[in-house]
């Protein structure tokens, strides 16, 4: 076979693990692919310490690479939805074969770039863009093919599996694991993206598209961060057996599909509860396979880098045969978030005084609401004249639930906010 030359535009953190894994490995990659793999041209406005390009063409215009003629392959890692749109878009009008780790780009834009892709008879391949070293993307497409899957439920951020983990295990507050995430390099000096589920729900969109067979477009998913979960929330759902995982949930129901990024207590036997650290973890349920649990870093220099030259090595042994051939059914339906089902850890803060705990049960029954456990914790102080509540309820239309905690919030012996955190059941 002929050789493939690959052009890498981007020379961040996961660029430079590319280059690193040319420089180690370029015998077995070139073996792996059955053809002569060749990085030949990289594009860059800076170098990188990280990784050594003096064997390399290195360009300042990235365009340059784009335009390069010998390239067979060309690799995205420049992120961001504008330029490296055009990149893609260029390259695949080009024909040439495109891979990117790019969630943001393919979340927002990835049908119409699928549908180019096979108009020109070129792949796009995007396995690093979700979960990172978890072959997740290959698993849906390839190893579950023969089924329908009904439930995609994944922890898909390192960087807020990471925070919760450290509060866990040493009950610290969100702040202080926060700076340490950033000092670590997990998370970006603005870290919103990571802790209040952008970046969760561009993968679940991705993992939900492919599962479903449907397109589901930019905004579709139901998003809320882990910046308001306490040290107390961990302690009592530890208390009563769970753990708080930010979780990514995709499912099918009779009603429409369920596409949700939040806090959620998990019982502590489930396998994904005992996940931690930066590691990410995707669940999928297929009707014939069952459940499968995979689990592996999730971002990083190497492990990304690892992705992007899995789908290099598919494309490069592919030849002429590798396209996208992804053809969605259409744009996906989402179930209302008012309208999905699922079960509540409630904390509140209440007067003291005798009867309250009826009212509060009350309150929910009206709902047609029954509660699974209810702790009432003893006053810190003798002098207090409030304690904390803890309730956990059955599972419930959210509708529902939202009426009940209307309900409490107008009683008078309920002070200040309502903290809710729902609880996952199914996987």
């Amino acid at each position: 076979m002929k050789p493939v030359n690959v052009g890498l535009v981007g020379l961040g953190t996961v660029g430079s693990g590319i280059v690193n894994i040319f420089n180690k490995n370029a015998a077995l990659l070139s073996k792996r692919a059955h053809c002569s793999l060749q990085l030949s041209h990289i594009g860059a406005r800076r170098d990188n310490q990280l990784c050594d390009t003096s064997a390399y063409r290195v360009s300042r215009d990235i365009f340059d690479v784009v335009n390069d003629p010998d390239v067979d392959v060309l690799i995205e890692v420049i992120g961001g939805t504008t330029i490296a749109k055009d990149v893609i878009t260029q390259a695949l009008k080009a024909k040439k074969h495109v891979v990117t780790a790019n969630k943001a780009l393919i979340a927002e834009h990835g049908d119409a770039l699928f549908k180019l892709a096979n108009q020109n008879g070129v792949a796009l391949k995007y396995e690093a863009a979700v979960a990172g070293s978890i072959p997740i993307i290959k698993t849906l497409t390839e190893g579950l093919s023969a089924n329908e899957v009904s439930s995609v439920v994944g922890i898909i951020n390192g960087t807020g599996n990471f925070i919760l983990s450290e509060m866990t295990s040493k009950g610290r507050e969100f702040a202080d694991v926060l700076k340490e995430a950033q000092d670590l390099g997990y998370a970006e000096a603005d870290p919103t993206f990571d802790v209040e589920g952008i970046d969760a729900a561009h993968k679940l969109q991705i993992l939900a598209s492919l599962a479903f067979g449907r397109w589901f477009n930019m905004g579709s998913v139901s998003t809320e961060g882990i910046s308001k979960v306490a040290p107390k929330d961990i302690a009592y759902a530890s208390e009563l057996g769970y753990r708080i995982k930010h979780l990514g949930i995709a499912r099918q129901t009779s009603e429409g599909c369920e596409l949700r990024v939040h806090p959620t207590l998990i019982n502590v036997s489930e396998s994904i509860a005992k996940v931690d650290g930066a590691l990410n973890a995707v669940y999928l349920n297929g009707d014939a396979a069952g459940g499968a649990l995979s689990v592996g870093a999730g971002a990083g220099s190497l492990p990304t880098a690892s992705a992007v030259m899995a789908d290099v090595i598919d494309v490069a042994k592919s030849g002429s045969a590798a396209t996208s051939a992804i053809d969605f059914e259409g744009e996906g339906h989402v179930l209302p978030l008012d309208q999905c089902r699922s079960a509540y850890y409630v904390r509140f803060v209440a007067i003291d005084r005798p009867g309250v705990m009826s009212e509060v049960a009350q309150a929910f029954s009206k709902c047609d609401i029954s509660l699974e456990a209810i702790l009432q914790k003893e006053k810190r102080q003798s002098s207090d004249d409030v304690v904390d509540v803890v309730l956990i309820t059955n599972t419930v239309q959210e509708a529902s639930f939202n009426q009940a905690i209307s309900a409490l919030k107008s009683n008078g012996a309920v002070v200040g906010d309502i903290q809710r955190i729902r609880v996952e059941t199914q996987f």
